[in-house]
């Protein structure tokens, strides 16, 4: 039996370096790609003590040429695409690369799969902004668009490029609507990293506080690396659907904070303090999603409680040398 062969698009950031080696592990011939995959140092990869077990391609999702040329050499069964600008702050201050890299990246691995041969099974990173404040009892895959940031508009509309793909050239394209799901590799700019960073260096006494924005706000947050085999899932089934993914239970940032510094032995209330700054005027207020389409089709369900999710984070942050 021939060894199956994946291509991720995006293969640098959390959720990119987990699916490498979720594959890895199914037996998959894995091939990654980073706007330029020689000079990345690929951390998430050499943490996961993967990075020599794959090969690596330089490749611009925005140039149609780049991406099809890569599809060509490299021949996939399958196709993961996990790349664009993934922060929902930084698209404000970066609306045009946001919608280029997220839109037009998506639309050239479609046309790519649409003149390649062979059957191509392709996974399409979705995000839970798209539905901007979800109602208490949640989202799923019916519930109407109402993205607030030009990040959960730019996924909106590459969800709705799949699903027209899908439909109008039979292709086997799947969408997953992950809500936020954190690890060890999640990068310091997103808000559940500084957390972690801020109370570890409290901790050993190389800060005495941590600024923050809206601890009011709510999230459903799961565990990366169960998420990535939710990815996989999809393209293992008989017909093309779209899926929420996400634990359909939501806590506070708040919440968030005050279990990260009660396993440090921290009171958050002598560290934390609010920076009206550092909140956003269309800031998502809640959003939960109802993962019941994807636990009862794909027969999987988020199990890690948040609490040791961070636990995990908070390990690894220890495991870091102490800056001089």
């Amino acid at each position: 039996m021939n060894q199956p062969r994946a291509l991720i698009f995006g293969i640098s950031g959390q959720d990119g370096a987990y699916l490498a080696e979720f594959l890895l592990k199914k037996g998959y011939d894995v091939t990654g790609t980073s706007r330029d995959s020689q000079l990345h140092t690929f951390p998430g990869l050499r943490r996961l003590g993967i990075l020599g077990k794959l090969e690596l391609e330089s490749v611009a999702p925005n140039d149609f040429r780049s991406v099809l040329q890569c599809v060509q050499k490299v021949k996939p069964d399958e196709i993961y695409n996990l790349s664009g600008q993934s922060s929902p702050a930084l698209s404000f201050a970066q609306p045009v690369e946001t919608f280029e890299s997220i839109m037009t990246g998506t639309l050239n691995i479609l046309e790519s799969i649409r003149w390649a041969e062979g059957k191509i099974r392709f996974y399409n990173a979705g995000s839970s902004e798209v539905f901007g404040t979800t109602h208490q009892d949640g989202a799923d895959e019916n519930t109407a668009f109402r993205p607030c940031s030009p990040y959960g508009v730019a996924k909106a509309a590459a969800i709705w490029q799949v699903q027209n793909y899908r439909e109008n050239y039979d292709l086997m394209a799947c969408t997953g609507i992950l809500f936020n799901h954190e690890s060890p590799l999640r990068p310091p700019r997103f808000v559940t990293r500084k957390i972690i960073q801020g109370a570890v260096k409290i901790h050993r006494g190389e800060a005495s506080s941590l600024m923050l924005g809206n601890l009011d706000i709510q999230r459903d947050w799961g565990y990366a690396p169960e998420y990535v085999e939710a990815m996989w899932r999809m393209l293992q089934s008989e017909t093309p659907q779209d899926y929420v993914v996400a634990t359909g239970r939501s806590e506070s940032l708040r919440t968030f904070v005050e279990m990260a510094f009660d396993q440090l032995h921290l009171d958050y209330r002598k560290h934390v303090t609010q920076d009206p700054g550092l909140m956003r005027k269309t800031d998502i207020l809640f959003s939960r999603g109802r993962p019941q389409k994807a636990n009862e089709q794909l027969g999987w369900k988020a199990v890690t409680p948040l609490e040791e999710v961070i636990r995990k984070m908070i390990e690894e942050e220890l495991r870091q040398p102490v800056k001089a």
